[in-house]
């Protein structure tokens, strides 16, 4: 059985699933889970990518909602 694909919403490169950082909405706010359930959205493991998607507001519409970005996120790129 092979790995799910997903694409970057930063950048749009599309790799698998365990490769990139997955975000799901919790209370309108972003978190990082990777277990968690519902819709999630996923960046490439490279700060810009998260920088970028969240300037366009790519999370929200990846997870169909507003949320709330914490900037203390990008501690998960170091």
């Amino acid at each position: 059985m092979s790995e799910p694909i997903r694409s970057c919403v930063g950048c749009g490169r599309k790799a698998g699933q365990s490769e990139l950082l997955r975000f799901v909405a919790k209370d309108g706010l972003l978190v990082s889970g990777t277990t968690d359930p519902g819709r999630g959205a996923y960046t490439c493991r490279r700060l810009a990518c998260f920088e970028r998607a969240v300037s366009r507001r790519a999370f929200n519409r990846a997870l169909r909602q507003t949320v709330r970005v914490d900037q203390k996120l990008t501690s998960l790129y170091t």
